[in-house]
């Protein structure tokens, strides 16, 4: 990925590190990604609620996105600042190459 310009479309986000692992039994899943979404995973949804980080929107499309794959339940027990953060990353997948350069060099400054 290094070899890419910063600016070229993802379609997977840098691995979200939770702040609470989510426990399966004996498992604990500590590191999430999520994928850029297809159409049919966005099925029932507002994209502008997801541009707009409404936790709803966040929290349907999220099992349909993340590997390793969560439940809902799941989902909806993430800390406030992971489910942010993984609202961060579902926007940047729908931000153009321009959109995507000028919020790299606004978080570089």
């Amino acid at each position: 990925m290094a070899d890419q310009p910063a600016a070229a479309a993802r379609k997977f986000s840098d691995p979200i590190d939770l702040a609470e692992p989510i426990r399966r039994g004996e498992e604990a899943i500590s590191s999430i990604t999520l994928r850029k979404p297809r159409a049919g995973e966005l099925r029932g949804l507002s994209i502008q609620d997801l541009m707009n980080a409404r936790t709803s929107a966040v929290l349907d499309v999220l099992p349909r996105i993340a590997a390793p794959p969560i439940t809902a339940a799941e989902a909806d027990q993430l800390e406030a600042e992971d489910i942010a953060a993984c609202a961060g990353a579902i926007i940047g997948f729908f931000l153009n190459p321009s959109q995507r350069q000028q919020v790299e060099a606004a978080l570089k400054n």
